[in-house]
Order: structure tokens, then C-alpha cells, then sequence
């Protein structure tokens, strides 16, 4: 028969791996791949990042954080409101985030098309995951579908050679796993979203972004070497979620141990 001392050793030996356990899955999610990990990396908790001005009218409601760089001028904030961290000038996080965009631009743009769209309007087209180049100009009247086919990683990516122009009332739809975090805009000269257009995706236009009144965007706005103009508009920000699921499955898995080894 097992003495007292005996069975706590037992059971502390059991704790000690159950949380063992749990402390290596923790630690390895660092370490392991995250589905349709942002290109964007730290800019893409940014909703508006500019790299002169900032300049809003009206109620503007931006979810996610605001910044300019190497610029200083935000104005409209408030009656605007950012449910983020205001950062301008040459603070490191902001610094950061314009440098981590420029680079997800150059990557975009080197990308190999699957298809050229050019003189087309993407109003009107469904469209599954691919990279689709414009040589010149795109833009868009209506609505444009992206279907992800069922693939929650299905990414899209547009270049355009020059402007970008929404027309009033247009939308982008997602389907079937289509995710506004794996949807890109590069845009080689500036866009331009129209009156109470509903749009999807983070945009990275070289020169500047202007929202018409009302317009929306579930993604990034950012100007690279422009400014970024709001006129009561909704922009929100889609970070990546991070390894929470992750901790949260190693938690599970040490509450399953210590209920069957203390039950023992």
C-alpha cells in the first residue's frame, strides 16, 4: 500500500509535467507559423498611416491605431475618434510601422500576376485568390466579389500601375472564407474612395489616400509618401489574432491531466 508521502510525491510529479506540458506548448507558439500571417506585419494595427498629413471632417470612427511619419500634422481627432494610439513624428512605433510598409509594398509589387485585369472594371467579377495586376489605372463600379473558396488562408492581391478609384455606392464582398486581412492593394500612385463605398482589404498607395464622405474600409489605409484625407468615414484596422488558441488548447490539455491523475 502506498504511504501518504508516496502519493503526494506522485501527484506533485504529475503536476510538475502537466505544467511541463503546458509551459512547452506555450512556448513553442512563438515559434510555429500563424495562418495567413500579415504582410503588413506591425503597421497592420494601424487604420490610417500617412507620411505627411492626417486630415479628417466629421464623425471619422477609426478602429485601430493612427499615425504619421516622418510628418507631425493629424488634425480632426477629435470630433474624430481612434480607438487606438495616436502616434506622429519620429516616434519608434510609428517609424516601425511606415518601414514595415514599405516593404510589404515592394513585396506586393514583386509578386507574379495570375491574371491582368487591366481595362477592366472590377465591378461586377467574382474573383478566387490570386494576384491581379492593372498596368495603369483600376477601378471600380458596383460590386466586386472575392471567394475564398472555403480557404480562410485564400489570399488576393492587387497591383495597380496608377490610380485606384471607387466609385459612390461600391462594395467589396467576402465569401466562403474570404478574410480582409488577406486582402492587398498596391497601388503605384494614389487612391480614391467614393462616397459611401463600402470597401475590404489594407491599401498601400505611393502617393495618397482620400475618402469621400461615408466611405468604409475594413483593413489599412496608408500613404507612403502622401497624405490620407477623411470625411466622416469608418476605418477599421485587422491585426492577425495571435497563438491564443494555442495557450488556450495547452490549458485545456493540463486541466484534462490533473482531473484523471487526482482522480486516480
Amino acid at each position: 500500500m502506498k504511504t501518504l508521502q508516496t502519493l503526494n510525491n506522485s501527484k506533485f510529479r504529475r503536476s510538475s509535467r502537466g505544467l511541463l506540458l503546458l509551459s512547452a506548448i506555450v512556448a513553442s507558439a512563438a515559434f510555429l507559423p500563424q495562418a495567413g500571417a500579415s504582410l503588413l506585419n506591425s503597421a497592420d494595427t494601424f487604420a490610417v498611416l500617412a507620411n505627411t498629413t492626417i486630415t479628417s471632417t466629421g464623425a471619422t470612427v477609426l478602429n485601430g491605431n493612427l499615425g504619421v511619419t516622418p510628418g507631425t500634422a493629424i488634425t480632426g481627432f477629435p470630433p474624430g475618434t481612434v480607438t487606438g494610439t495616436t502616434y506622429n513624428g519620429v516616434n519608434a512605433v510609428v517609424v516601425q510601422a511606415m518601414a514595415d510598409a514599405n516593404t510589404a509594398y515592394t513585396t506586393l509589387a514583386g509578386e507574379t500576376p495570375t491574371a491582368n485585369l487591366t481595362g477592366q472594371d472590377l465591378g461586377g467579377l467574382s474573383l478566387t485568390n490570386g494576384v491581379y495586376a492593372f498596368s495603369s489605372s483600376a477601378g471600380l463600379t458596383g460590386a466586386l466579389i472575392l471567394n475564398g473558396l472555403g480557404n480562410t488562408n485564400s489570399q488576393f492581391v492587387f497591383q495597380i500601375g496608377s490610380t485606384f478609384t471607387s466609385a459612390s455606392n461600391a462594395s467589396i464582398l467576402l465569401e466562403n472564407g474570404a478574410s480582409a486581412s488577406n486582402v492587398f492593394w498596391q497601388v503605384g500612385s494614389s487612391a480614391t474612395f467614393g462616397t459611401t463605398s463600402s470597401l475590404e482589404g489594407s491599401f498601400l498607395a505611393y502617393s495618397s489616400i482620400t475618402f469621400d464622405t461615408s466611405s468604409t474600409l475594413v483593413g489599412s489605409a496608408i500613404a507612403l509618401n502622401g497624405a490620407v484625407t477623411l470625411d466622416n468615414n469608418t476605418v477599421a484596422a485587422v491585426p492577425e489574432p495571435k497563438s491564443y488558441a494555442l495557450f488556450g488548447l495547452g490549458a485545456l490539455v493540463l486541466v484534462a491531466l490533473y482531473r484523471r491523475k487526482t482522480a486516480e
